[in-house]
């Protein structure tokens, strides 16, 4: 038992420092009280129409694992490089295992779009489904979805739906 209490005190110790720490930080932050001043645009004076995206897009965090996997991998080839004679063919072996699982991840995340970087809606404007197609020209009564012209709605679609979605717009 004497052999385990060092490890406890360490876990009390660390419990004890992410408690006080997060006790402290609320009573130390300051407090949100918006003022004219704080919500005020700063220094353009252009009050903005629509907040900015919060989230990076999925591709930031792609970008980075591919990062990570090659960062890892040079970390390993770098010792493997010094000694490299006295591993011989065992250790060719096991470096390309392992480059050829780096070589796969990288596959995942290539085939994932980590390095697409087109945004998403731009490559279905440009490539319509025939689903999109159908119903843009059910809703807009023109039997040519591309056809510019003011939407006609048919007799199946509520003419609150019709007018909500234009030509260029799928239901």
């Amino acid at each position: 038992m004497d052999q385990y209490l060092p490890i406890l005190v360490l876990i009390v110790l660390g419990l004890l420092f992410a408690a006080l720490s997060f006790v402290g930080s609320s009573m130390l932050a300051p407090k949100k009280r918006p003022t004219a001043a704080k919500v005020a645009p700063y220094e353009c004076g252009i009050v903005p129409d629509i907040e900015p995206p919060s989230r990076f897009p999925v591709r930031f965090y792609l970008v980075a694992m591919i990062f990570i996997i090659f960062d890892i991998e040079i970390v390993f080839l770098y010792p493997w490089a010094v000694v490299f004679h006295q591993l011989g063919t065992f250790g060719l072996v096991e470096i390309l295992v392992f480059a050829g699982i780096v070589f796969v991840s990288f596959l995942y995340l290539v085939s994932n779009g980590a390095l697409s970087w087109a945004p998403a809606k731009h490559l279905e404007r440009a490539m319509p489904s025939r689903t999109s197609d159908s119903t843009i020209a059910r809703i807009s009564g023109n039997p040519d979805p591309l056809a510019s012209g003011p939407p006609v709605a048919s007799p199946d679609v509520e003419p609150a739906a019709a007018a909500a979605s234009g030509p260029g717009q799928a239901a």
